[in-house]
C-alpha cells in the first residue's frame, strides 16, 4: 500500500473508532456560522457580477439575487462558503479548480 493509502486508512480507523465514541486524541473544532450574512456586499467586493459570482462559485443565479434582495437567506452550507468567499476567495477557486 501506498504512503498516501495507509494515511487514509489510518484516518477512516480513526473516524470509525471517533464514531462509536472512543477517545482518539482527535482534535474537535467547533465554528461559528453567522444567522445573517451581508451576500451582497460580499459579492460587490468581489468586483463580479451576480452571473459571474454565481457562476464562479456553484450558486444558483436566483437564490444569489433572492439573497441579495433579502427574499430568502442562504442556508448553513452557503454561508460557510460565503464566508470563506470573503476572508480568502482565492482559497475557494482553488479548491474547485479543475
Amino acid at each position: 500500500m501506498t504512503k498516501a493509502g495507509k494515511q487514509i486508512t489510518e484516518g477512516l480507523e480513526e473516524a470509525l473508532e471517533y464514531a462509536k465514541g472512543k477517545d482518539t486524541g482527535a482534535v474537535v473544532h467547533t465554528v461559528s456560522v453567522p444567522d445573517r450574512i451581508d451576500v451582497k456586499a460580499i459579492r460587490r467586493s468581489s468586483g463580479l457580477s451576480q452571473s459571474q459570482f454565481a457562476k464562479l462559485y456553484g450558486f444558483n443565479l436566483a437564490s444569489l439575487q433572492a439573497w441579495e434582495q433579502g427574499r430568502r437567506n442562504p442556508g448553513r452550507t452557503a454561508r460557510i462558503l460565503l464566508c470563506i468567499v470573503e476572508k480568502d476567495p482565492n482559497a475557494v477557486r482553488r479548491a474547485l479548480a479543475a
